[in-house]
């Protein structure tokens, strides 16, 4: 057993997987803590570096393409101190740290593990259900369906529309970007429909504006991967896609499916604005938005 124990959390590898539990310390963010204790199976692992610095250094590890949906879902833009694949190392502890990520390197090379991308996830992700609530609203996964409702502060549009449900199978993929508290993040659920209709995420009634508290709309990467893990996986492309759209393509309306779904979506608005929910303004803006999302 290799096990190096420090502030920000717990590496324990036992020759076949690596047990990271993150650090009780009042430093360790809050998505970490959350998220809780990973179990990384050697063969989902790509290779592991300490990297020494003055006062304290880190350990990284990377993993395969395609065996994490929580690496999947947040397409690497977690911040280095919510990453769980990352541990802050004193210097004092630089030896054990060089040692432990030996083991795994020796392993890695004993069990010839490849390097090429997953044909699956090997990796679980957040038990369902699961609920967020971030400054946009609450968004909730049971495992068979999505759940927003909105806070009293979303957009009026948002609100007008009442609670979104989406189905899983109605589901392309999910895109989340995380709020840096400089620019505004979003988590956004494309479905066929709304592939093309690119809404700004503040009107989008797909999508959370994330605009709050950084440390709490870091969460809704919980939701993200939680879907993502349950979603096809990215290796599974229609023949013949090889452009890097795949699923996504295929997922496309037709050409006359997308002019009714555009159509579909003016009468919405339309209705919106005669029942006195949008002003002038705010249906002009908005159908503008859709108009161009959609040529």
């Amino acid at each position: 057993m290799a096990e190096i124990i420090a502030r920000d959390g717990t590496w324990a590898f036992d020759g076949s997987t690596i047990r990271i539990t993150p650090g009780l310390h009042r430093s360790v963010p809050l998505f970490r803590q959350t998220y809780g204790e990973v179990s990384v199976p050697l063969e989902a692992v790509s290779g592991v570096v300490y990297e020494p610095e003055r006062k304290r250094g880190r350990l990284r590890m990377r993993l395969r393409d395609g065996a994490d949906p929580l690496l999947q879902a947040t397409g690497g833009r977690l911040p280095d101190p919510a990453d769980p694949y990352r541990l802050s190392v004193d210097a004092d502890r630089s030896g054990v740290a060089e040692y432990v990520a030996q083991e795994i390197r020796h392993a890695l090379l004993l069990d010839r593990v490849p390097q090429e991308p997953t044909a699956g996830y090997l990796l679980p992700g957040p038990p369902v259900p699961v609920s967020v609530r971030s400054s946009d609203g609450t968004v909730s996964f049971d495992g068979g369906q999505v759940r927003i409702d909105w806070s009293d502060t979303s957009d009026r549009v948002k609100r007008a529309t009442g609670p979104r449900i989406i189905g899983l199978g109605d589901l392309v993929q999910v895109e989340w970007l995380p709020n840096s508290g400089y620019e505004d993040g979003f988590l956004r659920f494309v479905t066929p429909e709304t592939v093309y209709s690119k809404l700004p995420p503040e009107r989008d009634p797909y999508t959370l504006d994330l605009w709050g508290s950084v440390r709490r709309d870091l969460l809704t990467a919980l939701v993200a991967t939680a879907v993502t893990a349950r979603l096809p996986h990215p290796s599974t492309r229609v023949a013949g896609a090889r452009d890097g759209l795949g699923r996504l393509r295929a997922a496309v309306p037709a050409q006359a499916d997308h002019h009714d779904v555009l159509l579909r979506r003016l009468r919405e608005l339309g209705e919106l604005h005669r029942n006195g929910v949008l002003t002038d303004e705010e249906f002009a803006l908005t159908k503008a938005a859709v108009l161009r999302g959609f040529s």
